[in-house]
């Protein structure tokens, strides 16, 4: 005969049912999922629309060649030193309508003479400036 101690079953589990717990996090996560804005890897651009008007005249052109060696050429002219340069790209900044300037280095000229134009022209205010000739540089 056995006896038993105290008023309790001990085959009653006490442990808490999970399941409908998980599946209101899953469909909480679910909606968070639906909610959230698409994510466009692009950048939109607000484009003109039609064909601009054609420039009234054409527009003055300043070569600037930079040789091997870096000598500055101006339009063909071999320039002197740092200075004759920085003159005549502060006459050309000081122009109402500035020229372009295209500047076309050499494929053997060391980056630094090329890098010191292009920093005399921008701290001189010279803002219609690009490089012209890099198909040279293309394999």
């Amino acid at each position: 005969m056995t006896l038993k101690s105290g008023g309790g079953d001990p085959d009653v589990m006490v442990d808490i049912n999970t399941t409908p717990l998980i599946d209101v996090m899953l469909v909480l996560l679910i909606m968070l999922i639906i909610t959230i804005p698409i994510q466009l890897h692009s950048v939109n651009l607000d484009m003109p629309q039609g064909n601009p008007p054609p420039p009234a005249k054409e527009p003055v052109v300043v070569t600037i060649d930079v040789d091997f060696d870096g000598t500055v050429l101006w339009n063909g002219e071999a320039l002197g030193d740092r200075a004759a340069l920085e003159s005549r790209l502060q006459q050309a900044a000081a122009q109402a309508d500035q020229p372009e300037v295209h500047l076309r280095p050499n494929k053997l000229v060391a980056y630094k003479s090329v890098a010191a134009v292009m920093a005399s022209a921008q701290r001189l205010g010279v803002t219609k400036i690009g490089i012209v000739g890099n198909e040279q540089f293309a394999k």
